[in-house]
């Protein structure tokens, strides 16, 4: 993928904190194998001593809030601690569900090769999911994540029976065209392939109090991908 310029990512900027809209497909930190860019190492070549004060996964897109120093990285790290920081992400799910304000609390344990399961002994996890919009098989979730536990929301949604369009390892199957549009035609050979190519969770909001104690709050528009797909759900109801 040809990387975006970084000063284009840019949502809000102070002496202390910088938040990025993060574009899918990136990493927020290096990965265990390989060299692949990340969005830590992008903002390193702008400031020298920045830090990653949360990570979004891979596939995820939206707000991601860095520490242009150290004493800014612990005042932003102990409100992530203590619960203090407001985060709202907007997902695409399977199914209609009717979700106001609905809590989520199933504990989460991680297992290996990067997945995650609910587990009795697991740690506390807990999301709240209100619907913002549903359409013929799908719908537009809110989710606010209490906690931030490894693909918290994916594996909360799926425990609603509304896993996210796109991720397959959490039981979200792909989402297709032609099962929308009944005159979906494909040329001779071709394979249709699924309409967004990664899961649909994108990170919408974050609120959080800067050192002087002010609140800063930064919303991140969607992505093409993103934004493309609700609107298609939404003009064929």
């Amino acid at each position: 993928m040809k990387l975006p310029n970084f000063a284009d990512l840019i949502l809000f900027e102070s002496d202390d904190y910088l938040v990025v809209n993060k574009p899918p497909f990136l990493a927020t930190l290096d990965e265990r194998v390989g060299g692949a860019p990340n969005m830590l190492r992008m903002a390193r070549q702008h400031y020298d001593d920045i830090q990653a004060a949360h990570r979004l996964d891979r596939d995820t897109s939206g707000a991601l809030a860095f520490a242009k120093h150290p004493e800014a990285y612990r005042h932003l790290a102990m409100q992530f601690e203590n619960r203090e920081v407001k985060k709202q992400y907007h997902a695409v799910v399977w199914g209609t569900p009717r979700l106001e304000h609905q809590l989520v609390d199933r504990h989460i344990e991680t297992t290996t090769r990067g997945k995650a399961r609910l587990a009795y002994k697991g740690k506390e996890a807990e999301t709240y999911f209100t619907t913002l919009d549903t359409y013929t098989r799908h719908a537009l979730v809110l989710a606010e994540p209490v906690t931030g536990r490894m693909h918290q929301i994916r594996l909360h949604l799926q425990y609603l029976q509304a896993p996210i369009v796109g991720d397959g390892m959490y039981g979200g199957e792909d989402f297709f065209l032609s099962s929308l549009k009944k005159k979906f035609n494909l040329k001779e050979g071709d394979t249709e392939q699924p309409f967004i190519k990664r899961f649909a969770l994108h990170a919408m909001r974050l609120q959080f109090a800067g050192l002087g104690g002010e609140e800063i709050t930064v919303e991140a528009p969607y992505p093409k991908d993103f934004r493309v797909l609700v609107d298609v759900l939404a003009q064929n109801r």
